[in-house]
């Protein structure tokens, strides 16, 4: 009788050089962007008459790594096999601000000077700059947490897209841009049309390029937008620290105060002042969880001028005081906490407003 057997076929012997491509990961990293960088590589080798791409996932942490969805990945321990020319991703997210790792940093350092190409994915940032491998060149990271690592970076200049292609250190936000960016990787290696076909492969067209945003909505669809209010929206959070007055905002952008305001309850359903308050209280939860100032300190850094008021507001919108949210995910959780979302905030302040008008009508 013939036993059923599945087996390991041999590779084909490539025609072109395999690209080799390494992950670094760490515990709690995430899951879906580690998957939306490797697959956009399985299916070029699926396509491909030949093999293009091999890769392993190491860590100085394993065996078994778990991730921030509660599974866990095997990974291999960090190996002195010479990378020159080869890509390594660093992939971290949760608790990477404050995870230090020597061998880490001092493997990450050899490797760059052998020759090995580098890339900060999501939260990785903190892995390459604890390496001291950073330097002026803009990166790419979370937006949500870019706050965090600004203030403990402040020379590291960041910027809000999907990915970074610049020498001498690659950068990915992380998340499904992870497979835009390696799509890109395969155009450049292999051409336009293979990673059309590969995107095709996987459902995910088109590809965005490096400038691609990273966000596209606050609390609503920011296309319905008006480009006036996005052009607001954009001066409120570039002054999280000193807070634009309405009428500075509004003559900014070549409006009368009363115009601007009807942007605002059109667009997002609040007044000027609501929404400014909300971007600066979520700016200061990331200051919290990622950085080690006081609860002062960071009220300061969203410009409340008392820490009284800083602290209310902060209670009134995410009904937990500033200290109880020093981290994002402690240690005896099963999993990560983020109180409230931007939509339900709106929500919020859109049915108070509707009961305040109802009682007036009734006195």
């Amino acid at each position: 009788m013939t036993e059923n057997r599945i087996s390991t076929p041999a590779l084909r012997t490539p025609i072109t050089p395999v690209t080799r491509v390494t992950f670094v990961i760490i515990p709690r990293f995430n899951m879906a962007t580690l998957i939306s960088l490797i697959e956009p590589l399985r299916v070029a080798n699926y396509l491909a008459p030949e093999p293009l791409y091999q890769w392993e996932i190491l860590s100085p942490d394993g065996p078994d790594i778990p991730a921030s969805n509660g599974l866990s990945i095997t990974a291999q321990p960090l190996s002195d096999r010479p990378r020159r020319g080869e890509l390594i991703c660093t992939l971290a997210s949760w608790g990477a601000e404050d995870y230090a790792n020597r061998d880490l940093s001092a493997w990450l350092r050899r490797q760059s000077r052998d020759g090995a190409r580098l890339c900060a994915v999501e939260l990785g940032c903190y892995l390459l700059a604890k390496a001291g491998l950073l330097t002026a060149t803009p990166i790419a990271t979370h937006w949500s947490w870019a706050p965090g690592f600004q203030e403990r970076y402040p020379d590291i200049p960041i910027v809000e897209q999907l990915y970074t292609l610049d020498d001498p250190i690659l950068s990915c936000a992380g998340g499904l841009g992870g497979a835009d960016f390696m799509l890109r990787q395969i155009a450049r290696e292999h051409g336009e049309a293979l990673a059309g076909e590969v995107a095709d492969q996987m459902l995910h067209q088109p590809i965005r390029p490096p400038e691609a945003p990273q966000r596209r909505t606050l609390g609503q669809g920011t296309d319905e937008f008006s480009p006036t209010l996005r052009k607001a929206i954009a001066l409120i959070e570039a002054n999280i620290a000193e807070p634009l007055p309405v009428p500075e905002i509004a003559r900014q952008l070549g409006l009368s105060q009363r115009q601007l305001e009807r942007q605002f309850h059109k667009g997002l359903g609040c007044s000027i002042v609501q929404f400014g308050t909300l971007v600066r209280l979520q700016h200061a939860r990331v200051l919290l969880i990622a950085t080690k100032l006081s609860v002062r300190e960071i009220a300061t850094a969203t410009g409340f001028n008392a820490l009284s008021h800083f602290a209310a507001a902060f209670r009134k919108c995410f009904d937990r005081r500033p200290s109880d949210y020093r981290q994002g995910w402690a240690p005896t959780e099963a999993t990560p906490s983020w109180p409230g979302t931007l939509t339900a905030y709106l929500e919020n302040l859109r049915h108070r407003a509707g009961h305040d008008l109802s009682t007036k009508d009734r006195m």
